[in-house]
């Protein structure tokens, strides 16, 4: 019995429970799950990738065996495997690694230069139609039980996506497979001689007047325009299909949305497009000036159609490109799902981050949220409201769900967006460099032994500071070590040192939306003697590896003060469960929404498990399944440990450049002596 067919169960029931399927695509893993009304995960699997490095060392380390068993052979040593917050992860039942021995595709994600990033685009759609039929013979199980104690079977409805932003892929429109084997990867740097060239070449004026239409820091090898640019350049394979008019170019959610639509849509949500440097942020389309400025031709390529974030983009079918990727039972089970009436459509899309906005409940203006990977990703709500940052944060889209009855809900809702380049990572150097922790989980414990960092401030800025303070020549420093410094105050001072980062782009984004005509205003502090409701910014939604810490979560709580609440999502795939609600409410009529009706319908059933609070007599409502975290510090000692990292941060600045500098002067020296 195919999980999806209404045969058996309907003899016993006429209802049923509905899910939801999130395809979540990030850097380092494709996974599936299935989602109930309380944001619950019924169903879930995860593929995380392997690398070119992984296979590097397997082959480095020779093939070497731990043991021998008489009965199956020789048993390799494990590679370990690491999750984007820097988590060692072992393969089980619901989470699969990809195996370099028998995988004739290679590896999804190779590093081929230094600061090169691929993707295999292939490999990405084949692992994420794995992970669906994963979870549909996952469902079928749980379904045969639940229909024989009587209970109503599960039923997919929908599905959504999350994806990985910037990701630049191209392929032929006449054969839909890709024009290179190859995309590149959102934090790929291979691009930085043509966006230093394009800079040195832009007057100011007109550099800022760009930036208006975009929201976007024109010159950085992050967003797809840069990339699509190198390609065109540096790909024979590409230039002549843009020369036919052949080439399609999109990111990783066009990919996917073409590959897994029976009608082939070719369409990207704002929260995508606003990401490649082509789309105007007013118009909510590409714009002609901003093509010419990278010399692309529109009329040479094609582009996905830039629609909401939540709206039937096409129903769901699985592509034959990767049958051979599946065993004939899933695609024998993948293909009954397909057939079965009426058709289950993809509706719902959101870049990684806006997805993790919107799982954490985010919706009203003025709410922010941050995800601990191995960077943070900060993202402030900002409604109808387009602000472009003078404060060193990008301006982005957080959702647009066209359908909400509330015209200011429907509306396109902005954000304001900010990274911190080391988080996680941060936790990897501790673990692995320092070997002071023997598991990432154990850096909250060993921090917390101590009250404070003991006069010590750790900078983690290895590849430079991103938000606010943009400079790429700073380089990490760990001041104010005495000989009373242990490894809990470095441990202490390191964690202190992403939170630090997150209070500035907090600070930032503050005076970027309510700082008109006032000048070097902490909003963070400047309301702590006032009332709580009356701070620009009162909760700070997090998830993410760090986030489930709470020693790391008090941490950050005492450094933001008592203005703004920390507030623990009680899902861990916030992104996930975003691409879910996207889905959700993508129907126009209200009473063909099965899962939830609206923003508020949510909020109620995630957070309140469906009870709804004003129902409830007073002094009855029920608690949240959220943790929240409140500062516990002096404001006097927080204010001073601020000063303290800001001095730090002076120190950290123009390293490279300094240096550069001196060697530029020494050898001159060295010239006019000979």
């Amino acid at each position: 019995m195919s999980p999806d067919t209404m045969t058996a169960s309907e003899s016993l029931s006429n209802s049923y429970v509905p899910l939801i399927a999130s395809i979540d695509v990030g850097t380092t893993s494709s996974r599936v799950i299935l989602f109930n009304q309380l944001g619950q995960e019924v169903s879930k699997h995860q593929i995380e990738y392997s690398t070119s490095a992984s296979k590097e060392k397997f082959a480095a380390a020779g093939r070497r065996r731990l043991s021998v068993d008489v009965n199956f052979g020789e048993v390799r040593e494990p590679q370990p495997i690491f999750s984007a917050e820097g988590i060692a992860i072992e393969a089980n039942e619901y989470l699969e690694i990809e195996d370099l021995e028998i995988d004739k595709f290679g590896p999804t994600l190779t590093f081929p230069k230094p600061g090169w990033v691929e993707c295999k685009p292939f490999n990405i759609l084949a692992h994420v139609v794995q992970c669906f039929a994963a979870n549909l013979i996952s469902v079928n199980k749980v379904n045969g039980n639940r229909i024989s104690n009587g209970l109503p079977p599960y039923r997919i409805r929908s599905v959504g996506i999350a994806n990985m932003r910037e990701t630049t892929l191209v392929w032929s429109k006449e054969t839909g497979k890709p024009v290179v084997d190859y995309g590149i990867v959102w934090n790929d740097t291979r691009t930085v001689d043509i966006v230093t060239e394009k800079r040195n070449n832009t007057p100011q004026e007109y550099q800022e007047h760009l930036r208006s239409k975009t929201g976007l820091p024109l010159y950085s090898t992050y967003f797809s325009c840069s990339k699509l640019r190198w390609l065109l350049d540096n790909e024979p394979a590409v230039k002549e299909s843009y020369e036919r008019g052949d080439l399609m170019f999109g990111t990783v959610d066009t990919w996917l949305i073409y590959h897994l639509t029976s009608n082939n849509a070719f369409v990207s949500d704002v929260t995508n497009a606003s990401r490649t440097g082509f789309m105007n942020l007013d118009t909510l389309d590409y714009d002609e000036e901003l093509l010419d400025y990278w010399n692309i031709d529109r009329k040479k390529i094609n582009m996905p159609k830039i629609v909401s974030s939540s709206e039937f983009y096409g129903n769901f079918e699985v592509p034959e490109c990767t049958r051979e990727t599946l065993t004939s039972i899933a695609w024998g089970i993948l293909n009954d799902f397909c057939q079965r009436k009426p058709s289950v459509p993809i509706q719902g899309c959101l870049g990684d981050q806006s997805a993790s906005l919107v799982g954490q409940l985010a919706f009203k203006p003025g709410a922010a949220k941050c995800t601990y990977g191995t960077g943070c990703f900060l993202l402030y709500n900002t409604g109808g409201k387009k602000l472009i940052s003078k404060h060193g944060a990008l301006t982005t889209f957080g959702y647009w769900f066209p359908h909400l009855e509330n015209e200011e809900h429907a509306k396109p809702h902005f954000a304001l967006e900010g990274s911190v380049a080391v988080a996680g990572a941060v936790v990897q150097w501790l673990r692995d460099n320092l070997r002071l922790i023997p598991k990432a989980e154990d850096i909250g414990p060993l921090a917390c032994r101590v009250p404070d960092a003991g006069g010590v401030v750790f900078v983690p800025a290895f590849s430079g500071l991103f938000a606010p303070y943009w400079d790429a020549d700073a380089r990490a420093t760990i001041m104010g070590m005495s000989q009373h410094t242990t490894s809990s105050h470095i441990a202490r001072a390191a964690v202190e040192g992403v939170c630090f980062q997150a209070r500035a782009i907090l600070k930032a984004m503050s005076s970027d939306a309510f700082g008109e005509g006032k000048v070097d205003v902490d909003f963070l502090e400047e309301v702590a003697e006032e009332t709580y409701e009356q701070a620009p910014l009162s909760t700070l939604a997090v998830d993410g590896g760090m986030s489930r810490s709470d020693e790391v979560m008090q941490i950050q709580a005492d450094i933001l003060g008592p203005c703004v609440k920390v507030r623990r999502s009680p899902t861990s795939e916030c992104t996930a469960l975003g691409a879910a609600i996207a889905a959700s409410l993508a129907n126009p009529n209200r009473e063909d929404r099965v899962m939830w009706k609206d923003l508020k319908d949510v909020k109620k059933w995630v957070f309140y498990g469906g009870i709804d609070p004003k129902e409830v007599p007073e002094g009855k409502i029920p608690t949240p399944q959220v943790k929240i975290f409140s500062s516990k510090s002096n404001d006097k000692v927080r204010r001073h440990h601020w000063k303290m990292w800001e001095a730090a941060i002076e120190r950290s600045k123009g390293w490279m450049k300094s240096i550069a500098e001196d060697e530029e002067l020494s050898n001159g020296k060295a010239t006019l002596q000979v």
